[in-house]
């Protein structure tokens, strides 16, 4: 493998990002349980991580009208610079607990999360070839991947108290404040590319155009053109249908990110270092996430998978699986604060360990299949079609956040299962008439004779994307 300019562009990319999102992730996953201990020691702090983390994704997808928009005006590597501030910042806050601090530094960190996502896509693009752009891709997946392993890993080994006593709070927050610190100097190493690229080619072929809209470009005219694109796409059939899929991984996304991390860590019964391996709940989940990535990814073609919606239907029912593991295996009132409660067997530590690799590996699996089909059926409106996919997964996650002060485990669990039946039928429903009608079509051409003509919808082989399909991710 050559190691030629772009190359090293993508992997200073990647490593900055597991850097930055391993102080991000891991931040999110104790926040809840580590908040809930500020509260106890000062009467005065009113701040909740699951309110914190709904402010993160509300803002968020307001920013997924908006922030492409600005990303666009300036150079990619500003935007991802900016973005990764915004979580450093986001990260520190912690150090010095208040209420109205917590509540702002998560506005920020939504801002600065469309930033990075939507810099990413761009400076990926800058730096891949039609050869280069999928390997490129994968290898930033599998760097990226690594965060949830590296942060929860590091809280683990400096968690050598019953709680998250202050003394212990502040040396956590500050080795996560330190990665995010290293990932965003990473990030400002980043150069520009040095040869031809699938974006420069692209802007030739688009020249006239890209012109026209370079000068008429303003921020609310491009954010209303969004607006009235969106509005377009969601009122076929098709997307309303998708639009379940979307919400189900939004609400997986909340659960694993933050309730069920919080859950293990208030139960009382799961043993006085419960605050501890809490870590390694989340050292579980990205052993899923990584491992189903290198099957959906590397492996896939070695394997011969083919079939996104078997592949989801998979995931789906190891997601199942898990639930129904975490449903025996905690009680109903773990998400809200220490509990003595069990849940209908004696709380397991290994049980709760498997749950959560399962989790990570169905959201893994879930994600790829959902990108995958978005990136070969809306080849033409990449753009919209993936910023609805983040504002709705977005728009889940704020939801799930909001009532998880109110709703038990149990009840989180019920709307995951009906959700993920409901998607799952929609996913599949839509996969199939994709692939009848791109067979008829197919058909109808050979009979024309004109077997060089590739139908529309056949395969996306777009510049951009590759591209969006990584940008999609939380």
């Amino acid at each position: 493998m050559i190691l030629d300019r772009e190359f090293v562009n993508v992997l200073i990319l990647s490593w900055g990002f597991m850097f930055t999102f391993s102080a991000f992730l891991t931040t999110s996953n104790i926040q809840k349980t580590v908040l809930d201990s500020v509260s106890n020691e000062d009467p005065n702090f009113t701040g909740d991580g699951y309110i914190s983390l709904a402010i993160v994704y509300a803002v968020l997808s307001v920013c997924t009208f908006f922030a492409p928009s600005y990303a666009q005006e300036i150079s990619p590597r500003l935007s991802i610079f900016t973005g990764s501030l915004c979580y450093a910042f986001f990260v520190a806050t912690f150090l010095w607990p208040q209420t109205f601090l917590l509540y702002f530094a998560s506005a920020i960190q939504g801002l600065g999360s469309s930033l990075m996502w939507v810099g990413h896509g761009r400076y990926i693009t800058e730096n891949s070839n039609s050869e280069t752009i999928a390997r490129n891709s994968g290898i930033f997946w599998a760097i990226y991947q690594l965060s949830l392993v590296i942060g929860n890993l590091s809280v683990y080994c400096l968690f050598n108290t019953k709680t998250y006593d202050k003394q212990t709070r502040r040396l956590m927050f500050i080795i996560l404040t330190v990665l995010a610190i290293i990932g965003t100097l990473i990030l400002a190493t980043l150069r520009k590319p040095h040869t031809r690229t699938l974006r420069e080619i692209c802007e030739k072929n688009l020249k006239e155009k890209n012109e026209t809209i370079r000068i008429k470009r303003q921020t609310l005219i491009v954010a209303w053109e969004r607006m009235r694109r969106f509005l377009c796409l969601i009122a076929t059939r098709q997307m309303i249908m998708l639009i379940v899929i979307f919400m189900y991984s939004g609400l997986v996304l909340a659960f694993y990110s933050g309730v069920y991390t919080a859950s293990f860590g208030f139960t009382v019964k799961m043993g006085e270092l419960r605050k501890k391996y809490a870590s390694l709940v989340g050292i579980c989940l990205g052993i899923g996430e990584v491992t189903a990535g290198i099957i959906c990814g590397p492996l896939a073609s070695t394997i011969k998978i083919r079939s996104r919606w078997l592949i989801l239907v998979i995931g789906s029912i190891v997601h199942a699986f898990s639930y129904v593991t975490i449903f025996l295996n905690l009680p109903n009132t773990s998400p809200f604060t220490d509990t003595e409660d069990i849940g209908f067997i004696s709380p397991s530590m290994s049980l709760a360990m498997i749950g959560a690799v399962g989790l990570g590996f169905g959201d893994a699996f879930l994600n790829t299949q959902i990108i995958a089909l978005l990136g070969t059926i809306y080849v033409n409106d990449t753009e919209f079609v993936f910023s609805m996919y983040l504002f709705f997964q977005s728009v889940a996650v704020t939801l799930s956040f909001f009532y998880s002060n109110y709703f038990g485990l149990y009840l989180h669990l019920g709307i995951l299962i009906v959700m993920g039946i409901l998607g799952t039928i929609a996913f599949v429903l839509v996969d199939l008439k994709h692939n009848t009608d791109n067979s008829k079509h197919t058909n109808n051409i050979n009979n024309n004779n004109n077997n060089n003509v590739l139908p529309v919808n056949h395969e996306n082989i777009t510049a951009e994307n590759p591209v969006e399909l990584e940008s999609a991710k939380r």
